[in-house]
């Protein structure tokens, strides 16, 4: 039997995901999707040069959901023999059955499916053995611990590679399937003077192990983030204006996200309930979606109901346009779906053609806190409340002068977008949202 993880295994998993619809519709199902996925991975950390971890993952999965006049059942397998496959279906139906009727239950509506599938480079397969995963984390812890004599531990140095290929089918006549992957290397030092001891960390993300940072400059630059917290103090409680560093101003962005979230509407849930058609942002700022990135790491052809994903501008000029659905959440709503049932793919944040750069936002900035690290989970998606832990470094003369710890940053959401100063240049696209750092006017800083 052929063991590799990749497009020519399509043929077999379609198979399997016919012989689950097929079994569906004999069982007097009205509806049914499908979906089988298999894996493999390599995960390896090293600390202070030696092997931590060394594992090794296969796996492989099916589901299928199921529909008698709207009454929903699902089940899954790791067991893809026919004979399971039979079992998993009736386990479904049998669950469908017992379960009420939802009126907005249902697959995607036929004339949404994806039938043109893009190629979008997703498959680049790492071909590494666990003896050089374990090289590559070794020179990459090495490189940050020789930065500074005050580097005196390490949490260690990951490699990681991943790839896998999915089929999902549905009873609308929807089957299609495609490979992909993904690699990332990081390291974590701590750094101590004294009872001083501080700990930062570095990582890049790819699909193409070709685009990877290289991994001496991952440690180096792990090193010199975790050296630069050295003396880090409270500052006392204040007004000023926050800069959130790239890797962080995604999750400020997420939590818009999950506020327009279909769920968030229709369970009336949100900060920005009913805000489509409203300024959420300053007029400057756009969010656009955009899946079919050659190899970005949250590009596809279709969402996670074979919806056809497409572009379009979920904020236009600081105006939100529209929300994130799938087909459930588009019927409640009475709308129709994005094409997001499973989230959003590649969100590109910008304030135009001349967004500044990192330095440029510090010296608008002049005095204020670079937030580089944020902790804990103090955000209200229903009133848009937030609180978080945070740690950086304080801004004087638009300059980087003294790290800050201990100190927690507050406000309410829906008046921080508002007062968004700028989005910078220094974009991130090592995730789902791709953004620059973000400078926000007039937060509550409590400190000492």
């Amino acid at each position: 039997m052929n063991q590799s993880i990749d497009a020519s295994r399509i043929p077999e998993l379609q198979e399997i995901v016919a012989l689950a619809l097929d079994e569906a519709r004999h069982a007097g199902a009205d509806q049914a999707s499908a979906g089988v996925s298999l894996a493999k991975g390599l995960n390896v950390s090293v600390r202070l040069g030696e092997v931590e971890t060394l594992e090794y993952q296969r796996d492989r999965s099916l589901g299928i959901t199921v529909y008698f006049r709207q009454a929903k059942g699902s089940a899954s397998s790791a067991d893809l023999r026919p004979e399971a496959i039979r079992a998993m279906v009736a386990k479904a139906c049998a669950i469908a059955r017992h379960t009420a009727r939802d009126e907005f239950a249902g697959l995607a509506d036929e004339h949404e499916l994806a039938r043109d599938i893009p190629e979008l480079s997703l498959f680049h397969p790492w071909d590494i053995s666990p003896e050089q995963s374990i090289e590559l984390a070794r020179s990459c812890e090495a490189a940050g611990l020789a930065v500074d004599k005050r580097l005196t531990n390490s949490e260690g140095a990951s490699v990681s590679t991943h790839q896998g290929v999915s089929v999902y089918g549905n009873s609308h006549g929807f089957l299609h399937g495609f490979p992909s992957t993904s690699h990332s290397i990081s390291c974590a030092l701590l750094a101590q003077v004294d009872a001083d001891m501080q700990r930062d960390y570095w990582y890049s993300a790819a699909r193409n192990p070709a685009t990877l940072e290289n991994v001496q400059s991952i440690g180096r630059r792990a090193a010199e983030r975790t050296v630069a917290r050295l003396g880090a103090r409270q500052i006392a409680t204040q007004r000023a204006p926050v800069l959130f560093a790239p890797e962080l101003a995604r999750g400020f962005w997420r939590h818009l996200i999950g506020a327009i979230h279909g769920s968030s509407q229709y369970r009336k849930s949100s900060f920005l309930l009913d805000a489509a058609g409203t300024q959420v942002l300053p007029s400057f700022v756009q969010m656009q979606e955009r899946p079919h990135l050659l190899s970005a790491l949250a590009s596809s052809p279709y969402d996670d109901e074979g919806v056809t994903t497409r572009d379009r501008d979920l904020v236009r000029d600081g105006v939100l346009q529209g929300y994130v659905l799938g087909s459930y959440s588009a019927r409640k709503l009475g709308l129709r779906t994005t094409g997001n049932a499973g989230g959003i793919h590649n969100l590109l944040v910008s304030s135009g053609p001349d967004a500044p750069d990192q330095a440029a936002l510090l010296a608008r900035m002049g005095e204020g806190f670079y937030v580089t690290e944020l902790m804990g989970q103090g955000v209200n998606g229903v009133t848009g409340d937030y609180s978080r832990g945070a740690m950086g470094f304080w801004v004087s003369g638009g300059q980087l002068t003294y790290a800050v710890h201990e100190v927690t940053i507050a406000g309410n959401l829906l008046q921080m977008y508002r007062d968004v100063v700028a989005v910078g240049s220094d974009i991130d696209t090592q995730g789902t949202i791709h953004t620059g750092s973000v400078l926000v006017d007039g937060i509550t800083i409590a400190g000492a």
